[in-house]
């Protein structure tokens, strides 16, 4: 017998939890349905009769409206349900009542203080290139160094993108905070970075932009200006993983920086893997530490739920200013607001942008949003803090980096191997995918269906510390190690 989730009560669809065929019976707490087609996992079906234009339902909100007629048991899904989003909106503060959240049991991992108080997970020496022309060179003097530094430190690591020439304004001051803000990053013990020499993103300016505590342990090197600039890398590359020789030392949970994002989502994401996340998202805020969310253009149709949640005025300002701006962004280059979900998403079983949004935000738990900053920026407040990024995987996960995460929360439906500049925990929604893909995922959120959220989350959370305290990630073993920077204007 087929079974199926109704998440909220007033929802008029549940989401199934297995395959189903035509004919099999779900049984309800409110009522036995017999599905009229076949219906895949993760997929809806209509538990009330809807008519044209009626408002679906689920999580409690809409998530569209009906294009056609739908009976009680019909499939749910692109061929009679739209999106309802349109434009930007005029929002009002209407605060709710702050969440308690219980602070969570004395909890701990092995960390590396820095000098400043931040408490690093890994302790790496990164090779930054300034502009593309260098970014091969990097990667030649981050292999050859970290055979030669062996365990001085947790590893040698190039970070390389196509940017940093033939930009203008905005993109190139982008390309510049990242990289800056990934030089200041706790996780790098020291940090070279390498120029060409006549590229726009000059080394001089882009070390005048790391913060000046951060820059006792950068050092940098034209290539045009050395005779052999991968024999001088791979030197200044070995003094400085000796200079940064540390050691673990306990460490409380809410010293932790965790980012959040989902990726390749499918609809047991905001069933399963996102909720579980929001429940760690919420034990660390809870220990006084900080979660950083962001993807902007997946919380549409959802951000009236986060905006609820700002921990002022200001704060409220922020969020309709970066919604509304985001949204102008898209309008302005002749797309529309809804263009979302991805062909992944929807053979998953997300149907709307309303639908994926409100399943994406439940990773940021239920605490106040106590800050909202900029692509670039560096979280500067415990909580929780809306940050400035696409949806796009790659951007967002280096912006999350960027912005001081020393862990990354990484849910998804459909598997990715992709890893970024610091530990990112891949949590698989159903277990299929853990099973299939274990070379992938480090953890199996499918589990929340069997064994129910709080022993889940206290296996997740367990699974965390070990990875803050130097157990690698799925994505550490395989080497996958990446950065994207946002491109937004011209190319020169």
């Amino acid at each position: 017998m087929a079974s199926a989730l109704k998440i909220a009560p007033g929802d008029s669809v549940v989401t199934l939890l297995d395959d189903a065929r035509a004919g099999e019976t779900l049984t309800l707490a409110e009522a036995r349905l017999t599905l009229t087609q076949d219906v895949a996992r993760g997929h809806k079906v209509a538990v009330a009769a809807l008519a044209p234009g009626e408002a679906v339902i689920k999580y409690g909100y809409p998530i569209g409206h009906a294009t056609a007629p739908i009976r009680p048991g019909e499939h749910v899904h692109s061929h009679n349900l739209a999106t309802a989003l349109d434009a930007t909106l005029d929002y009002h503060y209407a605060p709710a009542p702050p969440a308690t959240l219980e602070r969570p049991a004395e909890a701990s991992f092995l960390g590396y203080r820095r000098a400043d108080g931040r408490v690093a997970t890994r302790n790496e020496i990164w090779v930054l290139p300034t502009v593309g022309c260098v970014a091969r060179t990097a990667e030649r003097i981050a292999a050859r160094a970290a055979a030669l530094v062996g365990d001085a430190v947790d590893g040698v690591h190039a970070f390389t993108h196509p940017h940093g020439c033939s930009q203008l304004g905005q993109d190139l001051g982008g390309t510049r905070a990242i990289l800056a803000a990934l030089a200041a990053h706790p996780n790098a013990g020291g940090v070279l970075i390498v120029g060409l020499g006549c590229e726009e993103n000059q080394v001089a300016a882009l070390v005048e932009a790391i913060p000046p505590a951060a820059r006792g342990r950068v050092r940098a090197l034209t290539a045009q200006a050395s005779a052999d600039e991968v024999e001088d890398g791979v030197a200044i590359v070995a003094a400085l993983a000796e200079a940064a020789r540390a050691t673990r030392e306990p460490c409380a949970l809410g010293e932790l920086v965790l980012g959040v994002k989902c990726g390749g989502s499918d609809g047991l994401s905001g069933l399963t893997a996102n909720p579980l996340v929001g429940r760690i998202s919420d034990r660390v805020v809870a220990a006084d530490g900080s979660v950083v969310f962001t993807e902007i253009p997946e919380i549409f149709g959802a951000e009236q739920s986060l905006m609820d949640r700002a921990s002022d005025a200001r704060v409220f300002d922020a969020i309709t200013g970066l919604v509304n701006g985001f949204k102008r962004y898209f309008l302005d280059h002749g797309e529309t607001v809804s263009e979302n979900p991805s062909p992944g998403n929807v053979a998953g079983g997300i149907t709307t942008l309303e639908e994926k949004s409100l399943g994406a935000v439940q990773k940021a738990g239920r605490g106040p949003i106590s800050d909202v900053i900029g692509y670039g920026a560096a979280a500067r407040a415990r909580g929780l803090t809306l940050l400035e990024a696409p949806g796009n995987d790659a951007v967002s996960s280096t912006a999350l980096a960027a912005a001081g995460a020393t862990v990354i929360l990484f849910t998804t439906g459909r598997g990715t191997p992709l890893g970024f500049p610091v530990p990112t925990v891949k949590i698989a929604s159903n277990s299929g995918l853990a099973e299939r893909k274990p070379g992938w995922i480090d953890f199996d959120a499918g589990a929340v269906l069997a064994r129910g959220f709080d022993v889940t989350a206290d296996a997740l959370l367990a699974r965390i510390v070990a990875i803050a305290s130097g157990e690698p990630t799925a994505a550490e073993r395989n080497g996958e190690r990446e950065i994207a920077i946002w491109k937004r204007g011209v190319t020169l």
